[in-house]
């Protein structure tokens, strides 16, 4: 018998991710893409690393999902992300036709539903809040960091 392997069980995976990204000093968003209960692609946050504002986990990850299945649509992929994607990523995200969106922590600011949520394709499937509580305790650490650094820095 195969076993159906959970959103929590990717979301996880996203998540080191993310801790990878928080390593490296960068915002710790991670994201995986799974394609018939199969990783296909992973992907942190690399904007510093690259000096390229493009680099969010989600663009990453939609590239690497691409090549692995070699065509531009994600129309029978799920993508984990630990935060709900910007619009310039959901915008990514409609044109790949993706064909379901997972993701942990809302983001108030930034998310694509501040912005418009038609950005993603109309037959995406989207689920929220799976391990809401990890993923947005990564991010609140980090910014905490950032700020105390920068109050450091400033007070030198």
């Amino acid at each position: 018998m195969l076993s159906v392997l959970s959103d929590d069980h990717f979301m996880k995976m996203a998540l080191q991710e993310a801790q990878t990204a928080y390593e490296k000093g960068e915002v710790p968003v991670g994201a995986v893409v799974v394609a018939h209960q199969r990783v296909i692609a992973k992907a942190h946050n690399q904007t510093e690393l690259l000096k390229d504002v493009t680099a969010h986990a989600e663009m990453l990850a939609i590239t690497a999902a691409a090549h692995a299945i070699g065509g531009k649509y994600l129309n029978e992929c799920t993508l984990y992300v630990t935060l709900e994607p910007c619009a310039m990523c959901a915008g990514a995200l409609k044109w790949a036709q993706l064909g379901r969106l997972v993701y942990g922590a809302e983001d108030d600011k930034g998310g694509y539903s501040t912005v418009d949520s038609q950005l993603l394709h109309k037959e995406t499937e989207v689920a929220f809040g799976v391990l809401r509580d990890s993923c947005s305790a990564l991010l609140t650490q980090f910014f905490k960091e950032q700020r105390a650094r920068k109050r450091y820095l400033k007070n030198r």
